[in-house]
């Protein structure tokens, strides 16, 4: 499923989720203000229904390209198994599987809104109330499996989401009057703690972005052709954990001397490119220099040894400035 490791279609797999949750707090918490029968003399019902209608279509629709876009992405790779079947993934399988069930959940729901009118009242009405489910499968998919959790700036849409809810649910269920000390309290309360919490005790750390040093496992291939005279030698591998590196190495050399070289080094899910040559040649190893499209320098050395299939090679690469 992971077709390309385009930054762009990094960048829209995590604006996607984060635009779908918002929307879905928005229609939750309007859900829950037309339940309680709240009055607007700016807004008439009829028109926060019709938003509360869009907005499920829009959150449906941006579970969707999220869906896709990460299935895409080569950054954090998903087989179809592991799309469609919660708690079967890699990454996270707890988290990521709650923010499967969420999605098929959201989707079962959108069908019994299709056939509303066909099924009786009461039943739409009680598997309406499992959209809080969703909500809440939704969040704390965010919570633990997003790979911004641990921003600010996404900690306070957390904060006002859960808040905005929390406040509504105890006005709708608890009893309390909209304005009331103790429900204001409460959102209060969730608006600053709940950001505290995701950027303190629950922060994580997220996935190195063109990091500066590294030294991980590599794995790949050394490919050789030409004749006796003159011959390139290729080297092509790549790392995953906790950068992942995808690299080049080309020589082209004749028994006497080393007559060019060329190095590549591609950070993913960035994209930007490390290009430079080769410095230093081993038997099994090189070392070379190479610069970003920012101007930034690296320094690469790598060394292998032959794997025990005799397919290819492992060893390990490092990157320094």
């Amino acid at each position: 499923m992971h077709l390309t490791s385009s930054s762009a279609i990094w960048y829209a797999a995590r604006a996607s989720g984060v635009a779908a949750y918002v929307v879905l707090s928005v229609v939750v918490s309007l859900g829950l203000a037309l339940g309680g029968k709240a009055q607007n003399r700016r807004w008439p019902r009829f028109s926060l229904e019709d938003v509360h209608r869009f907005g499920g279509l829009l959150v449906g629709s941006l579970i969707g390209v999220h869906v896709l876009t990460i299935a895409a992405d080569s950054f954090l790779p998903f087989s179809l198994t592991q799309l469609l079947v919660p708690f079967t993934a890699a990454y996270r399988p707890l988290w990521t599987g709650l923010g499967i069930a969420a999605a098929e959940l959201l989707l079962a729901l959108a069908i019994t809104n299709h056939y509303r009118r066909r099924l009786p009242h009461r039943f739409w009405r009680t598997a309406h109330y499992l959209n809080f489910a969703v909500w809440t499968l939704a969040s704390l998919h965010g919570l633990m499996s997003g790979t911004d959790r641990g921003a600010w700036w996404l900690a306070l849409i957390y904060g006002a989401a859960v808040a905005s809810v929390l406040v509504l649910l105890l006005w709708r269920f608890g009893g309390f009057v909209l304005r009331s000390p103790r429900v204001a309290t409460a959102g209060a309360v969730t608006v600053v703690g709940l950001p505290l919490l995701i950027v303190g005790p629950l922060r994580h750390q997220t996935p190195l972005w063109d990091a500066t040093r590294v030294r991980e496992t590599l794995t790949g291939q050394v490919i050789r052709n030409g004749t006796n005279l003159q011959q390139i030698v290729s080297f092509v591998g790549q790392a995953k954990r906790p950068e992942k590196l995808l690299v080049r190495a080309d020589l082209l050399a004749s028994p006497q001397s080393l007559e060019s070289t060329s190095l590549q080094l591609e950070y993913l899910p960035s994209g930007h490119v490390c290009r430079g040559h080769i410095t230093q040649v081993g038997g099994t190893s090189f070392t070379g220099t190479c610069r970003l499209p920012n101007g930034e320098h690296r320094t690469v050395d790598a060394s292998w040894v032959p794997n025990k299939q005799g397919t290819g090679v492992v060893g390990e690469i490092g990157l320094g400035e």
